[in-house]
């Protein structure tokens, strides 16, 4: 990916995740990467992957089942 300098990671990430969940890569009902797997694909720190999942959450495109996962609720809306 190449990197908006002025713009943080997580919101880069973040707005490629979205954009995958309208796209209906991920769609709802659908479990996302964890922060292992966003850490990796994105080659980002694992906070960083964290509050990308966080923020989706915060977004309602998402939400964490404790223990299990973090799952699409939601496409994003236009």
């Amino acid at each position: 990916m190449d990197w908006e300098p002025d713009i943080p990671r997580w919101r880069q990430v973040y707005a490629a995740m979205e954009q995958r969940i309208a796209e209906g890569v991920y769609p709802p009902g659908e479990r996302l990467p964890g922060v292992l797997q966003i850490a990796a694909e994105w080659g980002i720190g694992e906070v960083t992957a964290r509050r990308v999942l966080k923020e989706l959450r915060a977004s309602g495109l998402a939400q964490m089942q404790p223990g299990i996962g973090t799952f699409v609720t939601q496409l994003p809306k236009p």
